[in-house]
Formats: C-alpha cells, sequence, structure tokens
C-alpha cells in the first residue's frame, strides 16, 4: 500500500491508498480483470485529446483549465458509439477536474463536485487535500491510455483506463523544491471506475478503485 504524502516520494501514486478499496455506491459491477469483458476500447487511431481548456459540449458542464506546468494526454480516447463516446467524454473530465483541483489548492472544486457522485466526493476531495496540506501542485506530465468502456446491464457505464505518472512531479508552493514520480511498475495505475447517468445527462464517476501497477 502506497504510503501518505508527506512519507512518500511519489507523486500522484501516494495518493492512490486513499482508493486502493472501491468507493462509491456499489462497488463496481466488474470483475478485477486487468480488461473490461466484451468492451469497447476505442477507434485505436485518434491522436491524444487536447489536455489544456476543452471540455464536452453540454448545458452547465464547467470549464476545466490546467496551468502551462502540467499536461494530461488522453491518447485514443474515442469510440464510434455515442454513448460510449459520453461516457468517455465525462470520466476524462473528472480527471482533469481532480488534477486541476490540486493546481488550484481546491479541494472544494466545483467541477469536482459536477463529475463525482456524492459517494465518491468526499475520497476525491480528501486526495486533493493531501496536496494542498502538504503545500504541493503538480507539474510534468499523465499520459492516459487503454481505455476501456461498456455499458453494464443495469445501466451504469464502466470505464477502465490507465495513467502513467512516471513523468510527473510534485512541486512545492513555497520552496519550489520538486519532486520526481518514481521510475517503477507502480507508478502505472489502472483506474476501475464506475459512472451512471443523471437527470441532467451527466455521466457521473459513483466509484473508483485505483490499482498501482494494474497496467503493466
Amino acid at each position: 500500500m502506497i504510503r501518505p504524502a508527506r512519507r512518500a516520494t511519489a507523486v500522484l501514486v501516494v495518493a492512490a491508498a486513499l482508493l486502493l478499496t472501491s468507493c462509491g455506491s456499489g462497488g463496481g459491477d466488474e470483475s478485477p480483470s486487468d480488461k473490461i469483458k466484451g468492451a469497447g476500447s476505442g477507434n485505436g487511431s485518434a491522436p491524444a485529446s487536447p489536455t489544456g481548456s476543452a471540455s464536452p459540449s453540454g448545458t452547465g458542464r464547467p470549464e476545466i483549465k490546467l496551468s502551462k506546468e502540467f499536461e494530461a494526454n488522453f491518447e485514443n480516447w474515442t469510440n464510434s458509439d455515442p454513448k460510449l463516446q459520453a461516457i468517455l467524454n465525462d470520466g476524462r473530465e473528472q480527471l482533469r477536474a481532480k488534477y486541476a483541483a490540486v493546481i488550484e489548492a481546491n479541494p472544494d472544486s466545483e467541477a469536482v463536485a459536477f463529475y463525482s457522485s456524492e459517494a465518491t466526493l468526499a475520497t476525491a476531495r480528501k486526495w486533493i487535500k493531501q496536496f494542498v496540506d502538504d503545500g504541493d501542485s503538480i507539474i510534468g506530465e499523465v499520459r492516459v491510455f487503454d481505455a476501456q468502456v461498456k455499458i453494464n446491464d443495469t445501466g451504469s457505464g464502466a470505464l477502465f483506463y490507465c495513467v502513467d505518472e512516471r513523468r510527473a512531479s510534485t512541486k512545492n508552493r513555497e520552496t519550489a523544491k520538486v519532486v520526481k514520480t518514481p521510475d517503477k511498475p507502480e507508478s502505472v495505475l489502472q483506474y476501475r471506475t464506475r459512472l451512471d447517468k443523471t437527470s441532467e445527462g451527466v455521466w457521473q464517476t459513483t466509484s473508483v478503485t485505483v490499482v498501482p501497477g494494474g497496467c503493466s
């Protein structure tokens, strides 16, 4: 289990211990295998999605901006099925919202709340607050890839994806000290998420499990 941020040398993976056990409603509907059985994994030929302020279209969706010092590159984040693409879009924005909240030192980010259900919001805010309490922001680059998405028989969305954090670092706001993420397999995380569609048409993340090294 990864230690808390104050005692670890990793960057984002240090807080993953908060999510090692599935949080949220239902605990997810998928088996713990690395692949979602029968899932579509995108078209495979699309370029990485934009990382700056691009957000999915739709009424009320917040604009999420990342700093020039940090990039989140979403590779092949596309699917020919519009319903599955909608899940990919909102799942992407939920992750981007959390990164932006760390950079802004804002655990109460409205964007995080917008894309997170009540069941997962408390854990997301706790994850962000670890960085804020340590006085750290994040810089560098994360690569988000191998997205697998489907809609379950219950109507919930299942979205698995990998996040490579080995080119990311923390940067202390006061001292400017940079701590790099270790170049180790456990710095590549697998996110196993469940999303449910709200009455407003937003796919909110309702369950998250993060597995360090789960994509190796």
